[in-house]
């Protein structure tokens, strides 16, 4: 790679794997920048694979992934980097614990603007020091472990991705490609990030104070089919009449047997699964229209504003107002 390759026009990202990574981790974010490429991103993309000593490596799923660099000679070059990215997956923690490895991502990262994980590959950031005193997630699964092997990280287990400054970490497989539809945001605006995640079909960037689960799977799925189909209904029903008498009645129950039964079964109370469904489509509503607080509350089923105003701070810790501040997409 050339020393004064961010000279040359282009936007060079090294994505470092190992043995057991997951190819999703690598693929997705790879066709993102790909695709912004393609459809017209300037200064555009180039992506390298780097692995330790520039071999093939084995994901989890058994396919093998060709290198296109060396990490240990990007490292020992003067080669500067626009974005740094390691991907996650099984041999995370292997990895992490690879001395060498962990030594030479610290030292291509002094030379890249940005640095970036993708599910746990966090953990590798994190044994290179380069987590400390910054925010950071990772899948939901490894949350709890990452904060314990490093109390300096602060760990946010429930958004989909997390920027702090030039640190860039997301959580698990799919939340790898909302990250990089940020950076290419980052980068060259919100019309270009939309035009991508179109091309690609998925979903116009979620924000990255996203939960990483919907109301749905939070709960358990259902055992009987009465309850099962019930919660499959609610989501697109939550302005109808939803108190325990009208849904047991549908439910075929009694109310009493349906309450019962319901928190059994999803591990969680009518009210309360209903609560997180209004609040899940309170935020999606927040953060894609303009219609006022009141017209949303009422939209999601709730009378006043206040009544969202107050399950809006149990369950995301701010106010609708501040979170559309923070997550509206209309601009893209």
């Amino acid at each position: 790679m050339p020393d004064n390759q961010l000279v040359t026009g282009e936007r060079t990202v090294v994505l470092v794997v190992f043995d057991r990574m997951q190819t999703l981790d690598l693929v997705g974010p790879f066709e993102v920048l790909r695709a912004a490429t393609r459809l017209g991103a300037q200064p555009p993309y180039r992506m390298l694979v780097a692995s330790r000593r520039g071999r093939r490596v084995g994901s989890e799923s058994g396919l093998d992934i060709g290198s296109d660099v060396s990490l240990s000679e990007l490292a020992s070059s003067r080669s500067r980097v626009d974005t740094l990215v390691v991907v996650g997956g099984e041999g995370s923690r292997t990895a992490a614990a690879d001395t060498g490895l962990v030594a030479d991502v610290a030292r291509v990262a002094r030379r890249s603007r940005r640095v970036a994980s993708v599910c746990t590959g966090a953990f590798v950031l994190g044994a290179a020091g380069l987590l400390d005193g910054r925010a950071a997630t990772t899948h939901w699964a490894s949350c709890d472990e990452l904060a314990e092997r490093h109390p300096d990280v602060d760990v946010r287990p429930d958004q989909i991705y997390v920027r702090d400054g030039d640190r860039w970490t997301s959580a698990g497989v799919t939340a790898g490609i909302d990250l990089f539809l940020a950076l290419v945001e980052d980068d060259h605006g919100p019309e270009l990030a939309h035009t991508v995640s179109r091309w690609l079909v998925v979903f116009n960037r979620r924000p990255g104070g996203q939960s990483q689960f919907s109301a749905q799977l939070r709960a358990r799925p259902a055992a009987s089919r009465s309850i099962g189909d019930l919660q499959r209904w609610l989501p697109d029903h939550l302005d109808d009449d939803v108190r325990v008498e009208a849904l047991a009645a549908r439910a075929g129950m009694s109310e009493r047997t349906f309450a019962r039964a319901f928190r059994r079964e999803t591990g969680t109370t009518p009210a309360a699964f209903i609560e997180t469904l209004r609040v899940e489509a309170a935020r999606q509503l927040l953060e894609t229209t303009d219609i006022n607080v009141s017209a949303v509350a009422r939209r999601v089923g709730m009378r006043h504003a206040e009544t969202l105003h107050r399950a809006f701070r149990r369950a995301v810790g701010t106010t609708p107002d501040r979170y559309r501040q923070h997550f509206s997409r209309r601009a893209s």
